[in-house]
């Protein structure tokens, strides 16, 4: 079994998940409680990954990361080296993918809240980002719960876009999903099954707690 693939794998999802739970909850709640013009066109920007083939997200990602990119010029200019085919490069891809699977199930617990508990906490003097750490994060633990768990499942299953990112170096960029393709390719189903069932318990496991807390959150 390629146990580096596994780890390169975890550590990206880690990494994903937690970025996208701090930054994240932020966007969720500005698209749960603000209006302004051109709302639903930022909202569908945001949500574009999901609805858009891996390859074509990936694609986009190498024209932005790479030396000639908005982003991976910038980041060449001030570190002199390259975003693509490092593991930093499919952190951000994985980020950028994943961001709808953050952000929605964070919209819709921040938009269950009661109002009148948002008002009261106004009326007692609460400032808004007061009002967002103390009354609308405590009050979505469930909605915040069941985003970082489909995040980091959706992470550990990407293999398109990571593929385009970066390639397959072991160690470095070379996740488990791009493992089992590539055992398969030289046709070593054995190695690709060991790999593809260490995904199972993992995968049935967040499954189960995700329906744990959508039971918590309706009773």
């Amino acid at each position: 079994m390629d146990y580096l693939a596994l780890y390169v794998t975890l550590k990206l999802a880690l990494v994903t998940t937690a970025v996208l739970m701090v930054g994240a909850a932020p966007l969720a709640y500005v698209l749960a409680y603000t209006r302004f013009p051109g709302k639903s066109l930022v909202e569908a920007l945001i949500y574009l990954p999901m609805a858009l083939p891996p390859t074509v997200t990936g694609f986009y990602l190498i024209i932005l990361m790479g030396p000639k990119g908005w982003i991976g010029g910038v980041w060449q200019t001030f570190t002199g080296g390259s975003l693509l085919f490092t593991f930093l490069g499919i952190t951000v891809a994985s980020i950028i993918y994943s961001i709808p699977f953050a952000v929605q199930p964070m919209k819709a617990a921040f938009a269950k809240i009661d109002r009148r508990l948002l008002e009261s906490a106004c009326i007692l003097g609460l400032s808004k980002r007061a009002v967002f750490l103390r009354v609308i994060i405590p009050n979505s633990l469930g909605g915040i719960a069941a985003a970082a768990v489909l995040v980091f499942l959706h992470s550990i299953g990407a293999f398109g876009v990571l593929l385009m990112v970066g390639g397959s170096i072991p160690g470095e960029t070379k996740v488990a999903s791009i493992a089992i393709y590539e055992a398969v390719e030289m046709m070593n189903y054995q190695a690709a099954g060991m790999i593809a069932l260490s995904f199972i318990p993992i995968s049935y496991a967040f499954l189960l707690l995700i329906n744990k807390l959508d039971e918590g959150a309706r009773a």
